[in-house]
């Protein structure tokens, strides 16, 4: 059995939900008063897909204009990207692109992209229609899905498909900087490294970091919504 190690970035517009979306997944929970994010936080969490595990390192980075100028030292090594918009926010969804003109200006690798429109149970506040989020996520060679973290509704597809991303990115290319291992020896290789260092961010990227919740060794199987 193999083990892939994935660092995910997690990128959108302060307040889409970004935080709780991961939160939702990650420790199935959720609430209405989250500090906004400071220069990122750290989350771990494994998927079990078939016979390979998917160990997902996610990066949720701050969305507030002031930490902008951040976000490029963690996109360093990054696998794949969820790029989070509020479908009730026609200014979230054109402040996403920009931070996808970013992404690809400081990623060379191939990577998994995401978008993600979040708060489906305010549907009926809609300011981006399903057609056109789908379209942009085409022309950007991403995956959509539309989801809401206070419900619960879709975020295990997110994430599902988002390992399932990163394993056919190892099976159709040699260009990729994914780790990965046997099972059997996995949990020695992370005893022997830290997992800030298993994401090759580098002590001098951790300045001005909120690691506010690790989860860790926990095996999520997916999940429909």
């Amino acid at each position: 059995m193999k083990t892939i190690v994935g660092k995910v970035v997690v990128l959108g517009h302060q307040g889409v939900g970004k935080t709780s979306t991961v939160i939702r997944y990650v420790e199935n929970s959720f609430t209405h008063h989250i500090t906004p994010t400071v220069g990122a936080s750290f989350f771990s969490c494994k998927i079990l897909i078939d016979d390979i595990t998917v160990k997902l390192q996610i990066w949720d980075t701050a969305g507030q204009e002031r930490f902008k100028a951040m976000a490029p030292m963690f996109y360093r090594n990054a696998n794949a990207a969820l790029i989070v918009f509020d479908i009730t926010s026609q200014q979230s969804f054109e402040s996403m692109q920009g931070w996808v003109v970013e992404l690809q200006r400081n990623v060379e690798s191939p990577m998994v992209l995401c978008v993600v429109g979040n708060k489906i149970d305010l549907s009926k506040n809609r300011e981006v229609t399903r057609d056109e989020a789908i379209q942009y996520a085409r022309s950007i060679g991403a995956s959509y899905h539309e989801c809401s973290a206070m419900q619960d509704q879709g975020v295990g597809v997110v994430f599902d498909d988002v390992a399932r991303g990163l394993i056919r990115l190892f099976g159709n290319t040699t260009d990729h900087n994914l780790k990965v291992y046997d099972s059997e020896n996995i949990d020695n290789i992370m005893a022997s490294s830290s997992e800030l260092e298993a994401t090759d961010t580098g002590k001098e990227e951790t300045v001005n970091l909120s690691i506010r919740s690790i989860a860790h060794g926990n095996t999520v199987k997916p999940k429909c919504c």
